[in-house]
């Protein structure tokens, strides 16, 4: 059977052309199965995880339909992606652009952190599609400086991501603004409860499309861990980015502090490194994100929430400095590699007070990680029994998240 290629998509010409000179040939499996229906004016709810090209399988065919819409009207948007981070708005923004150039259609992105001046402007004269993060767009609409009553297609990306970051109630809101009458659009990595209830009461006859199924591995990562004592977490990091194949590396830390410690101590060590995590100004995070896309830094240290949105292609290894209490965001970490058909590599360190968590991620990933011992810093602390991952003897049962060690609580 011949592959699908986008050519074979009924996009206009101009989106055409603007995935061609993207280097697209391809759409991928969420691309292929969600454009056709978004075009034929559907509901959607996606299953996708970051990376799998599901920015694209909502712009392409939202600015397709906007060929056929009305202009703007000032303080109004055609199209609204609603998202949970200001990283991630801006993205989606930038493929706005480049998707939709030869189409001439506007675009801005609003989100908090930054002065609304632009904000305020760029909405004075309407725009044919707005990126958002809740807080900052909420607070324009009590303004009156943004009106949602023309907005046709409404993007709900990172639902989830929402949900844990305790934006569901704004996402409610912001709902409840919107025209019945439009085309809905949900995606998710995974299908909590309240996303399903949320789901349920925003799509009508929705086309369901899941391309990997919620909270599983991307087979390309080849998963290590390493058992370290916690004293030795950051010289165990040095020596580990010593290795030449290590191109680009996404550290993941739990918290906003650690994370800052760990690029003191490779800066130490002539390690170019930087951090992104809520801490930082919105200016700083974007020069950092810059920098790592760019190659003037080969590490780029985070947190669980500033790296949600981070889409950079390239990157060869994640190594997770403090493995997650939520096994969750170990699958939503270990992503960020492996991405347009790449080969990747995850390296865990585990403490002997994560060694519970360990046994979480390998329960819901239904895999043994492997563990590699001789290592310079392996920990003299007895490891306790490592089984095999199974399932869990009630897998209905909904998974009680472990508490994270005093003090280190994900941020």
């Amino acid at each position: 059977m011949q592959k699908l290629t986008f050519s074979d998509l009924d996009l206009h010409p101009a989106l055409q052309s603007a995935v061609a000179a993207e280097g697209y040939t391809h759409p991928t499996p969420i691309q292929a199965q969600a454009i056709g229906p978004v075009l034929d004016g559907r509901d959607l709810l996606a299953v996708a995880q970051t990376g799998t090209g599901k920015t694209a399988a909502f712009a392409l065919p939202a600015l397709h339909r906007l060929t056929n819409a009305n202009p703007p009207s000032p303080g109004r948007a055609r199209v609204l992606v609603l998202t949970p981070t200001r990283e991630l708005a801006i993205q989606i923004d930038e493929s706005f652009h480049a998707y939709g150039k030869l189409l001439r259609s506007s675009h801005t992105v609003i989100y908090g952190g930054v002065g609304q001046r632009s904000q305020v402007r760029a909405m004075a004269r309407g725009v044919d599609v707005l990126s958002a993060t809740p807080g900052r767009l909420l607070d324009l609409i009590g303004q009156g400086h943004v009106h949602l009553d023309e907005v046709g297609i409404f993007i709900l990306d990172e639902a989830d991501r929402m949900l844990d970051m305790g934006f569901i109630h704004d996402v409610r809101r912001i709902i409840e603004r919107l025209p019945s009458d439009r085309q809905t659009l949900l995606f998710s990595a995974t299908m909590p409860g309240a996303i399903t209830e949320l789901s349920r009461k925003i799509l009508r006859k929705p086309v369901r499309v899941e391309v990997t199924p919620a909270a599983t591995t991307v087979e390309r990562i080849d998963q290590s861990v390493l058992l370290v004592e916690k004293a030795d977490k950051t010289r165990l990091l040095a020596h580990v980015l010593d290795a030449p194949e290590i191109e680009r590396a996404l550290v993941f830390t739990r918290t906003k502090h650690g994370a800052n410690k760990v690029v003191r101590k490779l800066e130490q060590g002539s390690v170019r490194a930087e951090a992104i995590h809520g801490n930082k100004s919105q200016s700083a995070r974007q020069r950092a994100l810059r920098n790592f896309k760019e190659g003037r830094i080969r590490v780029l240290v985070a947190t669980d929430i500033a790296a949600r949105g981070i889409d950079v292609d390239g990157i060869s290894h994640v190594i997770n400095y403090d493995l997650p209490n939520i096994p969750e965001s170990y699958v939503h970490r270990i992503g960020r590699t492996a991405r347009a058909g790449a080969h990747g590599v995850a390296i865990s360190f585990c403490g002997v007070d994560e060694r519970p968590y360990l046994r979480d991620i390998e329960r819901l990933i239904k895999q043994r990680v492997q563990v590699v011992q001789g290592h310079r810093y392996e920990s003299t602390v007895a490891p306790e029994e490592h089984k095999s991952a199974a399932r869990p003897k009630n897998p209905s049962r909904r998974r009680r998240r472990r508490r994270a060690p005093r003090g280190a609580r994900q941020r």
